[in-house]
């Protein structure tokens, strides 16, 4: 047993070192790191569940430090405010808050501006031209993604009008 926990904190250590190389820590500051996690119980263990120490024998460790949440005022303030705007579930199986089932009692909710059709409709359309819709299939993927080549070049033409525009353009995008 002890030789699995001496070859674990190894790899753990080895992991470390090549993470923090990049961090720009030191050795003995990778160590020391590496030493606490193990008295912590922070080291995952061996196995196929993927557990630390600590969860696995939370007795042998000090519980872990609790963080600061919202006080009771700030809870019981936010309770009031959501019970004014009929924002809390309201009883029964439809999830439906007391605002969606009276909202003649409650204050209306600001309507947000959307796009306009014809802003949709030329989304769609650049859509359809850059083979940015997903193909059918079980693997996710959107035409372009299927045959790069095929839409290349008009994603190019679309990406250069949108830059022209002053539309901020994704070239990871673009280049798919």
């Amino acid at each position: 047993m002890k030789y699995q926990h001496k070859l674990a904190a190894a790899l753990v250590l080895a992991a470390i070192a090549g993470v923090s190389s990049a961090q720009g820590l030191t050795r003995a500051e990778v160590q020391a790191q590496t030493l606490q996690a193990i008295r912590n119980g922070d080291v995952i263990q061996g196995g196929e569940m993927g557990l630390t120490d600590r969860q696995l024998n939370p007795a042998e460790y000090s519980p872990a430090p609790v963080v600061a949440g919202k006080t009771r005022a700030q809870v019981e303030a936010e309770t009031m405010a959501a019970i004014k705007a009929g924002d809390i579930l309201a009883p029964g199986e439809l999830g439906e808050t007391f605002a969606q089932e009276d909202p003649a009692d409650y204050p209306a909710k600001p309507v947000v501006v959307g796009k306009t059709r014809a802003q949709v409709r030329a989304e769609t359309a650049l859509a359809i031209r850059d083979g940015d819709i997903l193909a059918p299939g079980e693997a996710g993927l959107t035409f372009a993604q299927e045959d790069p080549p095929a839409y290349a070049a008009q994603r190019a033409i679309d990406a250069r009008a949108l830059a022209s525009e002053g539309e901020s353009v994704d070239p990871n995008v673009a280049a798919q």
